[in-house]
């Protein structure tokens, strides 16, 4: 499975850091951004594919693991710095726990809401992926 993490362009200051997500970051045109957060830590949070959509995960704030499965091989990452984010290709099955306390989860996803974009059953996922 290809993972891909990719370092978001970040300007440093004794003030502090400024991380910066631009059109040019992310290899796709950002349709959608949305956040998980006060997240009880034995919650689990994705369960689910995208035939169409992509998706770029940052760990705004604390921790979590992302399994994720193309079918025939599962892999997990770890996401826990703010200046780097976890590509996610459509038809590739998610799940998001081990939450820290505090964690935030960003989401920018390639596409606006659509529930027939969505598999959310793993079995017909199996099935979807195996017949591409």
């Amino acid at each position: 499975m290809n993972i891909e993490l990719i370092a978001i362009p970040k300007i440093e200051d004794y003030r502090g850091n400024l991380g910066i997500i631009e059109k040019d970051t992310i290899p796709f045109v950002m349709k959608r951004v949305y956040y998980l957060f006060d997240i009880p830590s034995s919650a689990v949070r994705g369960g689910h594919a995208h035939k169409e959509q992509k998706a770029f995960l940052v760990a705004l704030s604390g921790s979590f693991d992302v399994i994720l499965d193309n079918g025939s091989t599962r892999q997990t990452v770890n996401l826990n710095k703010p200046d780097k984010g976890l590509l996610i290709e459509n038809n590739t099955w998610r799940e998001i726990n081990n939450f820290s306390s505090g964690a935030v989860c960003l989401v920018i996803s390639s596409g606006e809401f659509d529930e027939s974009d969505y598999i959310r059953d793993y079995d017909e996922f199996l099935n979807y992926v195996n017949q591409l």
